[in-house]
């Protein structure tokens, strides 16, 4: 018996120790299998570029309204969101912030949440063609990008980045009201909103790796 209970303990202690590994190994990289949807021809990255990585965005589009020509308008000031992955682990975080790369330039900018590299981007081609873009949502984007910067200990996650596309949007437009007048100026509007972020590289980025 007591060779019996040997046995099983060691067997025991076996697979737990193959758990453990298969546990401990890092995920798998996730670049073949990000695949953006169908999309409108005009916000297409060009050839040559591949897709390495998706986030799935929440948050909210800020607006504040100001003078505007001749009256007011609802002005854009900051996106603030957070992107997601598929099994809802945070990817990057999503804002506006000054381009060390244009002289301090404000632009889009996506920071990755666990090395901290930094993307800047300039939007190149918005698109609403209503094949694609759902009524009352924000448009679709083609975003170039104008400056990286590696996190503080080397991390480049997000450094490689050649292009970003915003897809998928739900809401975010700015409001239709409560900006008409001088007495309103400075108004501010947080509209929720989603969209789908895709990250490009290009495609031989990985040669020799």
């Amino acid at each position: 018996m007591r060779k019996s209970v040997r046995v099983l303990d060691s067997a025991l202690i076996t697979l737990c120790a193959i758990g453990a590994f298969v546990v401990s190994l890092p995920h798998p990289a996730y670049a073949a299998d990000v695949t953006p949807p169908p999309l409108p021809a005009d916000i297409q990255v060009p050839a040559g570029n591949k897709a390495f990585l998706e986030g799935h965005g929440f948050g909210t589009q800020n607006y504040i309204c100001l003078p505007s020509g001749s009256g007011f308008a609802w002005t854009l000031f900051t996106p603030q969101a957070t992107l997601l992955d598929d099994l809802d682990k945070q990817v990057t975080t999503h804002f506006f912030s000054p381009n060390p790369f244009e002289d301090g330039t404000v632009r889009a900018a996506w920071q990755h949440s666990r090395d901290t590299s930094t993307v800047w981007g300039q939007v190149i081609v918005p698109s609403s063609d209503p094949n694609f873009v759902a009524r009352d949502s924000i448009p679709w984007l083609l975003v170039q990008k104008v400056g990286v910067q590696d996190g503080p200990t080397g991390g480049d996650t997000l450094t490689a980045t050649t292009f970003i596309q915003r897809l998928n949007t739900h809401g975010g437009v700015a409001p239709s009201t409560d900006c008409t007048s001088s007495t309103q100026v400075g108004n501010k509007a947080f509209v929720p909103y989603t969209a789908d972020y895709f990250f490009y590289k290009l495609a031989n980025a990985d040669a020799g790796n």
